[in-house]
């Protein structure tokens, strides 16, 4: 017969979380079996929600038994649960952090993370404080009063932001909240933010708690096989095609299926573009890697979709960067073969045949049952012509000698010379996920590591962290270890850059290159592209008698000097001929600091005006129909006849 324990329901959580773990066939040392804690640790900021509920049974914890529940400190709601779903990619959603927030503006603070973590289909587990259940001391501060709904707290937010939300009432519902959503949280198909929502009264109530609840519990990585008719549909469809295409999302990584994706492209022939979410997915010099695709992609990769007639998705969502906004495929005889272990992707644009299945057991028996089967010559030339192409377009853009300030794209490609193949690279907003996305040149599958589905500003920093967590977590266990360069731009840094402060106060050598270029540079030139001539992009005094920000002084800010303020190592990069030289030599020194050494900062000016090389493709942001500026109404028509273009996908 189970025993029970008298304690509290933040106590129960802490005990319970502590003892869940994740297990997965694929993917563990050596290639075998894997099995970590589910929730290696939990982040908080604390107020009058749960300093004397989690913060006590955290507390409580750390004098029992430290490594039960680790506690770490963060600085912003929002910037903790980034570092989570940085660790939890970096996993491969095997893995992510707890985040415990007080009431009001310590929860809503979580909203933008919880968006992020469930576009990205990325696990993280929000715990979010919440008014008296008993309504006690109603209103209490920080509570959100609504007259047609008494019951309705800011917590209500998260609803359609998470992939499971549930609110503890009573101490006994804290059972079968926990087990619903790790449930979710551990679901390759259903994962992203699950938020249980915690009243602080009920955190603090004490309750009988069965010993089988805190007992420890493996939660097994479904991946489901496909069925062998669908199988037998694909690779007829693939010996009919004359131009097959591949694109590889992230669920090519996340199935741990990089080496199935290559055998299979190496055994049939068939080219290979990655979404941002799928970078890694092949080496980039693979002679199957055609790169980035679609909006931001390479040219290579966008000439072999337009003419393709067959495109076969890998563990793809098709964002509309990914499809050009549906102008990518121009073949009128496209047809689709999406395999995904979501159904939700793998029936999208109205293919014909959904494979719903782990993408490393479906390439394994596509494999199989086109034994013998190769494209044809033609398409292997053109394969290798137009990489060959591309390949030259990124070496003159790398190359560029631009002066007094260096380009963006000589910038990216000093950094990517001075890492290791397999360091990893992070950003996330702006003009640089575009320029990396169709640029990096990446040599290993954990190397890159772009959040694009929500394209945050300000991840770059706090995601950055959770994946040097990840990274130095794994070198623990005897893996090889990486550094980390997180590359950001102004914008993105004046959003979030204080999480380098956690960084500076737990020693982690986080790695960050801060392009400043005195402004919005992405959506600067997507003004200019729209007709609005960079309205409101430009860091700028105030013209007051025109009461514009376009035409002032730059504003006198040193970044350089603001993140040395916060205790990082400082590395400033002066403008002039030897500024790529001294940019990659400084990526050096960095990589040679000691693992606990604390974060470096490489500050380095760019021209914004300086654009990437063309992916000769597009994406619809819709430009107005009737304008004053003859700006605007040149871009009508150019969008106009790109619109012509779009089409349903229905293959």
């Amino acid at each position: 017969m189970s025993t029970t324990r008298r304690m509290t329901v933040a106590q129960a959580l802490v005990e319970f979380l502590g003892r869940q773990y994740t297990v997965d066939n694929v993917g563990g040392p050596g290639g075998g079996a894997y099995r970590e804690r589910l929730i290696p640790g939990m982040f908080g900021i604390f107020g009058h929600g749960n300093v004397a509920g989690v913060g006590q049974a955290l507390k409580q914890w750390q004098v029992a038994d430290p490594t039960l529940m680790p506690y770490y400190q963060g600085r912003n709601e929002q910037a903790q649960s980034h570092q989570a779903v940085g660790y939890a990619r970096h996993t491969r959603r095997r893995q992510t952090f707890a985040v415990s927030t007080s009431i009001g503006p310590g929860s809503s603070n979580l909203l933008t993370g919880a968006a992020l973590a469930t576009a990205n289909r990325l696990p993280v587990l929000l715990l979010p404080s919440d008014t008296f259940a008993t309504r006690a001391a109603d209103p209490v501060l920080q509570q959100l009063e609504q007259p047609h709904g008494y019951d309705i707290t800011v917590n209500d937010a998260f609803r359609p932001l998470s992939k499971y939300f549930d609110r503890v009432n009573r101490p006994e519902q804290l059972f079968s909240a926990l087990l619903n959503g790790l449930r979710v949280l551990t679901d390759p198909a259903e994962t992203g933010a699950v938020t249980i929502a915690l009243p602080q009264d009920v955190q603090a109530e004490v309750f009988d708690v069965p010993g089988e609840f805190l007992a420890e519990r493996e939660w097994r990585i479904r991946r489901p096989g496909p069925e062998a008719e669908d199988i037998a549909e694909a690779a007829r469809r693939i010996r009919a095609a004359k131009r097959p295409v591949i694109i590889a999302g992230g669920g090519v990584l996340y199935a741990f299926a990089t080496d199935q994706l290559r055998t299979f492209a190496e055994a049939t022939g068939i080219p290979v573009g990655w979404t941002q979410a799928g970078v890694g997915s092949l080496a980039w010099d693979h002679p199957q890697a055609l790169g980035a695709v679609g909006s931001t992609g390479t040219t290579a990769a966008n000439a072999l979709v337009r003419d393709a007639d067959l495109v076969i998705g890998i563990g793809t969502r098709y964002e509309d960067f990914t499809t050009a906004s549906r102008t990518a495929f121009q073949n009128p005889g496209v047809q689709f073969v999406n395999i995904n272990v979501a159904p939700i992707d793998a029936y999208k644009h109205g293919t014909s045949l959904p494979i719903v299945a782990d993408a490393r057991k479906a390439l394994t028996a596509l494999t199989t049952a086109l034994g013998g089967y190769h494209v044809g010559a033609d398409l292997e030339r053109t394969v290798a012509d137009e990489k060959a192409r591309w390949d030259d377009t990124v070496d003159a853009a790398f190359a560029e000698d631009h002066q007094p300030l260096v380009s963006q794209n000589a910038i990216i490609g000093a950094v990517n010379r001075a890492m290791d193949p397999r360091d990893v690279v992070i950003c996330a907003a702006g003009s640089l996920p575009g320029d990396l996305h169709k640029m990096w040149r990446v040599r290993d599958p954990f190397g890159y590591h772009v959040e694009y589905a929500f394209s945050c500003m300000g991840y770059e920093i706090p995601g950055g962290l959770g994946v040097k967590r990840a990274a130095f977590d794994a070198a623990a266990r005897g893996e090889e270890n990486r550094d980390v360069v997180v590359m950001v731009g102004d914008g993105s840094y004046l959003m979030m850059h204080t999480e380098l402060v956690t960084a500076v106060a737990e020693g982690i050598k986080l790695i960050t290159v801060l392009i400043q270029n005195h402004g919005y540079a992405s959506i600067g030139a997507l003004s200019e592209q729209l007709g609005s001539q960079r309205f409101g992009t430009k860091y700028r005094t105030l013209d007051r008698t025109h009461h514009t920000f376009d035409d002032g002084e730059k504003l006198p800010i040193d970044l350089a000097a603001n993140a040395e303020s916060l205790g990082v190592t400082m590395y400033r990069i002066e403008p002039g001929p030897n500024a790529i030289a001294d940019l990659e030599a400084a990526i050096g020194k960095a990589k040679a600091a000691p693992e606990g050494s604390g974060p470096i900062v490489i500050h380095i000016e760019s021209d914004p005006l300086i654009d990437a090389p063309s992916s000769e493709s597009w994406w619809d942001v819709p430009v107005s129909g009737a304008s004053e500026l003859e700006s605007t109404r040149a871009a009508f028509a150019t969008y106009s006849d790109h619109k012509s273009r779009q089409r349903p996908l229905i293959g």
